[in-house]
């Protein structure tokens, strides 16, 4: 079976910083791709920063300067750095992976609150 498993949520003031880690297990075969999204309350689903097997990072223009997303693809983990959060940043995050053979993965998600 595969599993990914995310960690690192919870309640932050604003201006603090949480670390979120990504760790796929099972018959997950070889990654090509790893990545967070987000979905904030009556809202869809976003693309928040991936990571390709090449190092390749890209991230959503909220987020720029203020995540980073490192990992290592050939042992299927993720993490993302979020620095000088906001509450518009609340939100459940979810991992992502997308496998050579096209398969695509989730989590189920971890909790991020950004409150006072």
């Amino acid at each position: 079976q595969v599993q990914l498993v995310e960690s690192g949520g919870g309640l932050v003031q604003p201006g603090g910083s949480l670390r979120l880690s990504c760790a796929a297990s099972g018959s997950i075969g070889r990654l090509d791709v790893m990545a967070w999204y987000r979905q904030a309350p009556g809202k869809q689903r976003e693309l928040v920063a991936s990571i390709t097997s090449g190092g390749n990072t890209a991230y959503a223009d909220s987020v720029k300067g203020r995540f980073t997303i490192s990992g290592d693809i050939v042992k299927k983990t993720v993490y993302l750095q979020m620095n000088r959060l906001n509450p518009e940043d609340t939100a459940v995050y979810y991992c992502r992976a997308w496998s050579t053979s096209n398969y695509v993965y989730w989590g189920q998600g971890t909790q991020v609150t950004v409150s006072a």
